[in-house]
């Protein structure tokens, strides 16, 4: 089974693929050109599922609306998972992994959509 991830902002947004157990980063994509970009790769990569991560404030409802909305789009299944502190957590990794600021900078959304996609790939494989 593929599965896309996504790690919603409203400025920018991380994006991860797995297929098996393991997640890996895919790319940063600003919201403008995701819609595009996400039905680009759920075509090419023959993506059975997408998990979008939402956050506990003010950013959930917008999550959702922007899930449901691809939902229409790619007719894939989205789910949603709770994603707070992942960027915090993708950065701190990052840090600790030793990956310039530079590249940490431009990939961290797409490690925190890495680490929202294996914390689900966790659950559903334990």
């Amino acid at each position: 089974m593929i599965i896309l991830g996504i790690d919603w902002g409203e400025v920018k947004l991380g994006v991860a693929i797995s297929v098996g157990k393991l997640a890996e980063p895919l790319a940063v994509f600003t919201p403008d050109s995701l819609i595009s970009q996400i039905t680009k790769i759920v075509r090419d990569s023959r993506v059975d599922m997408i998990i979008v991560g939402v956050s506990e404030n003010e950013s959930e409802e917008k999550a959702r609306e922007f899930g449901k909305k691809l939902k229409e789009i790619v007719s894939v299944p989205v789910e949603f998972v709770d994603e707070t502190l992942s960027t915090y957590e993708a950065q701190y990794l990052a840090i600790e992994a030793g990956v310039p600021q530079k590249k940490r900078k431009e990939m961290e959304d797409a490690y925190a959509a890495t680490l929202i996609l294996q914390r689900y790939l966790d659950e559903i494989n334990s």
